[in-house]
């Protein structure tokens, strides 16, 4: 594998159809990222549609993982909280190839994701990651600190509930007590 290069993404047609095959597999593969088994290609590619036109409204911003021209994986910055909120981002999506697992794609993804957020004055980072074959224990690498678990919180893409794992992390240059799970990742 050549060097993981990310990037934001924006609307094309083929970055649609990459973005799609992406969310297809996942969900084909178990990933807990709201959508059921089977997922056909039309409802995929409608929610990228709408997730790259809320990254040019600057709701959100979509990164992409690339393997030289090949998209590996993705993630978004979900910044479009409500008025009483304009300090935090949530972390949403995460995705990476089958084929890619394992190789630092998602790790390369939340480092530009938490610098992007800490650029935009974002403090607080939060997520939340299926309990049974989620990224916990990723993000736990990462810094993020667990806040609880909720019993039963959604369907698996094959069907049965499974709990979800709620995060959180401080970022940016805000962190005066230097808690664990708060620093903020520099490379």
């Amino acid at each position: 594998m050549s060097a993981i290069e990310v990037t934001a993404l924006n609307a094309s047609p083929k970055i649609l159809e990459m973005l799609s095959a992406i969310l297809v597999e996942t969900v084909a593969n178990g990933g807990s990222v709201s959508f059921m088994h089977t997922l056909d290609l039309a409802t995929a590619t409608a929610f990228w549609d709408e997730s790259l036109a809320a990254a040019a409204r600057g709701e959100r911003i979509v990164l992409g993982a690339w393997d030289g021209d090949i998209l590996v994986g993705t993630v978004s910055l979900l910044l479009n909280c409500p008025p009483n909120q304009p300090h935090r981002a949530e972390i949403a999506k995460m995705m990476t190839r089958v084929s890619h697992r394992g190789q630092g794609v998602a790790t390369a993804l939340m480092r530009v994701a938490e610098n992007l957020a800490a650029e935009r004055s974002r403090t607080l980072l939060v997520l939340d990651t299926a309990a049974e074959d989620g990224a916990a224990a990723l993000y736990e690498k990462l810094g993020f600190v667990l806040a609880g678990t909720i019993p039963d919180y959604a369907l698996k893409p094959h069907g049965g509930l499974t709990a979800t794992m709620v995060y959180w992390k401080r970022i940016g240059e805000k962190n005066p007590d230097n808690r664990p799970g708060e620093e903020p990742i520099r490379d």
